[in-house]
């Protein structure tokens, strides 16, 4: 697995987005259409959103608010494990 500082030295000429406040969920870099992607495991990401509410709303609030964004072409990916 890689960190967000790996994947920013490795890729420093690459465009990628993260997702705020979910770099300890990043899993590694996918490879889609010629474009890199930043990955992460959902259920880390959860775990993530149960500091600040109960595991319901973790994951209604991860479904609708991050699984739901699309910021472009570079969006990351959010993996089930």
């Amino acid at each position: 697995m890689m960190n967000r500082k790996e994947i920013e030295e490795k890729y420093e000429d690459e465009q990628m987005l993260f997702a705020d406040g979910f770099d300890k969920a990043i899993i590694g870099v996918a490879h889609i259409h010629h474009k890199l992607i930043v990955s992460y495991d959902t259920k880390k990401c959860i775990k993530i959103l149960m500091k600040y509410m109960t595991h319901e709303e973790a994951v209604e609030y991860f479904d609708f608010n991050v699984l739901g964004s699309y910021v472009g072409e570079y969006t990351p990916a959010f993996i089930e494990k």
